[in-house]
């Protein structure tokens, strides 16, 4: 079988379209080019590959060691339908621009997502590539950030879905914990990224509101067009991103469409860093 990856650059800071048969990419035969190109772009757009999730499985494990769900299942389905998914009610908070793995020690190293039911309107996918929005940084804001670390909390992530909850709501949600990383991952190949998005709840010992100000300034600047795709999804589309140097949310649809995307995910490889 023929070793050589057809792709095609979406723009030059993020994104790539992969443009391989099924039985390639099941084969494995792309895998090293597949990973070197995650890592250098970000994301990976397989248009219309129309995995079943037998294949998507298969195909997730060629590129690592793949990771099971919290209750072991391979496919995670990605709902708001909560007869479909019992923690739909958490997802809201994907629709603001975050990393998976903020509470852990070792994030995931990536996520594949295949469409099965697109919402007729909205419900697109937005990513943005941290590494480059780093590497963009002026030398000041590069020393201002070197030892900085926030706290990350779940609590952080669903204040944005709900502003005012209930004092029960809340100690649940804090119950969940907190982490402590740094505002830059210094990864082992020697790259940074930043590590921001709606569960980081506040920088180490500063000022709240000058905290506050430091992590939107940070998060605009990684969203800025350069370092930005949104991926308007088509029916057997299939969706991977780096979840070591991106950060992602879906676009706002409505809650009742039966959107679904079957989620495939790669166990993480290194920890955060500073």
């Amino acid at each position: 079988m023929d070793s050589t990856l057809e792709y095609r650059k979406i723009k030059p800071l993020i994104g790539t379209e992969i443009l391989a048969d099924k039985a390639g990419l099941l084969s494995g035969v792309h895998a090293g080019e597949i990973r070197r190109l995650l890592e250098e772009t970000g994301v990976l757009v397989f248009p219309k590959i129309d995995f079943t999730d037998a294949e998507q499985i298969a195909f997730t494990t060629t590129l690592g060691k793949f990771a099971k769900e919290l209750k072991g299942e391979e496919i995670y389905k990605v709902s708001l339908d909560k007869g479909q998914n019992a923690t739909a009610e958490y997802l809201k908070g994907a629709f603001f621009w975050h990393i998976d793995g903020t509470m852990s020690p070792m994030p995931i190293l990536a996520s594949l997502l295949a469409s099965k039911v697109r919402a007729p309107e909205g419900g697109d996918t937005d990513f943005c590539n941290t590494y480059a929005a780093y590497d963009a940084l002026s030398d000041d804001d590069k020393t201002l950030l070197a030892g900085k670390r926030a706290v990350h909390t779940l609590a952080s992530s669903q204040l944005e879905v709900d502003p005012q909850p209930s004092l029960a709501k809340y100690r649940e949600w804090r119950a969940y914990g907190k982490n402590e990383l740094p505002l830059v991952w210094t990864h082992r190949s020697g790259r940074r990224s930043l590590v921001i998005g709606n569960t980081a709840h506040h920088v180490v010992g500063m000022d709240p509101l000058e905290s506050e100000e430091l992590l939107i300034r940070l998060r605009d600047h990684a969203t800025q067009p350069e370092f930005y795709y949104r991926h308007v999804w088509a029916d057997g589309d299939a969706v991977m991103w780096d979840n070591t140097g991106t950060m992602h949310r879906a676009t706002p649809y409505a809650l009742d469409c039966g959107r679904m995307l079957h989620r495939t995910k790669l166990e993480g490889e290194e920890p955060f860093a500073a």
